[in-house]
């Protein structure tokens, strides 16, 4: 998937309010980037994969925790 079709996956997602799409892009943009973008995109996957209930949250978190972005789970 090219950058131009990730971000107009993004917009679409956002506009049918599909948290659980949103989720899988987000990790999908992070997992493409680097540095604090990585991070941004990442903590966002993180964030809706909470709001929607998604098991994905914990890997999310756990990645995030291993990078000093998170504390890790109690």
């Amino acid at each position: 998937m090219s950058a131009e079709e990730l971000d107009a996956a993004l917009l679409a997602a956002h506009a049918a309010r599909d948290n659980r799409a949103l989720v899988g892009l987000y990790a999908k943009a992070a997992a493409l980037r680097s540095g604090d973008a990585r991070w941004f995109f990442l903590t966002q996957a993180h964030v809706l994969a909470l709001e929607a209930g998604d098991p994905r949250a914990e890997t999310l978190r756990a990645e995030l925790a291993a990078a000093g972005r998170e504390a890790p789970a109690a």
